[in-house]
Parts: structure tokens; sequence; C-alpha cells
């Protein structure tokens, strides 16, 4: 029998981790870099572009908290960011007439969007306002600003400010 590379000890039925579980507690920049990877493997240029975009905002981030890590909530505030920002710009490229310019956008904020957590559907949404709205004894528009501090700490992430914006009033008119 051979000898085990490994010393006698409690790890010794050391078991190399599967491919499926090495990315489960993945950093979001981790997961860019194997993203891009992927991309540029598959020649998808607007995939690459726009991934490579995310990793350069976490770099800017990172870079402005010297020493400080990352939080999850800052990441997805990135991802956020980003996917209004090319939200916007369809929106004016579609407005101007300007289809092709358009497309590039939409193609880039659906590629972004594959990284932010799920979003919260209309019903799924006005549910969680009002759970907020009775937790908080909000009772008219007057109690908006109440309603919205905590509604955007509790759906960060999940839905955007101003869908939780308009639900709100909503729900508070």
């Amino acid at each position: 029998m051979a000898a085990s590379k490994w010393p006698a000890g409690p790890h010794t039925s050391y078991q190399p981790i599967a491919k499926s579980q090495k990315h489960i507690n993945m950093s979001l920049e981790n997961t860019i870099n194997e993203a891009i990877k992927t991309a540029m493997r598959a020649k998808d240029k607007v995939a690459l572009d726009s991934l490579r975009a995310v990793k350069s905002q976490i770099l800017l981030l990172k870079t402005e908290a010297i020493g400080a890590e990352v939080s999850a909530e800052q990441e997805i505030a990135i991802l956020q960011r980003m996917v209004k920002q090319r939200k916007d710009s369809y929106d004016q490229f579609t407005a101007q007439g300007r289809n092709d310019l358009a497309e590039v956008e939409d193609a880039q904020m659906k590629v972004i969007e594959q990284f932010l957590p799920k979003q919260l559907s209309a019903e799924e949404l006005e549910t969680e306002i009002k759970n907020i709205i009775s937790e908080t004894g909000a009772e008219s528009a007057k109690d908006l600003g109440k309603v919205m501090g905590v509604a955007s700490k509790a759906l960060a992430g999940k839905s955007d400010g101003k869908s939780i914006s308009e639900m709100a009033k909503k729900l508070l008119s």
C-alpha cells in the first residue's frame, strides 16, 4: 500500500471540493471574473463589455474603501445603479429613434440583471409595503417618509426605489 501524502489524523478522508460546491459562497467579484472568462470563451462582446463595466465599478469601490471589505449590500447597490443607468439610456435612445443603441443598452441591462437577487413582482411588492405600513402605523401620505425609510432598507436589492416609492404613495393615498 502506498503511503498517503497526508499525515494520519481526522483529515485523512480529504475530498476535493466539488465544482458545484465551489461557487456557493463566492463573492460577486469572483463570480464576475468567472463570467468574464466564460464570455471571452463564447466571444460574447455584449456580455464581456457589461461584465467588465461591473468589475470596474467594484474595483473603484474597493479603492475608495481602502482596507475595508466591500459588503454584499454595496455590491447590490452597484448593480442596481448600473441597471438603472442602462434603463435610462435605453429610454432616451428609444425616444430619439436610435434603436441600434437602445438594443445594446437593453442587452447589457439583461446581462447585469442576472447578478441581482430576484426582483419582486408588483403583487409581492404591494404585499411587502402593506406589511411595512401596518408595522409603522402609517395612515396617510404624511407618513410616506417613515414608510420609505423602512421599505428602502427592507427591500434593498429586491426592488428599485422608484417602484417602492410609487407603491407606497399609491397605498397611502
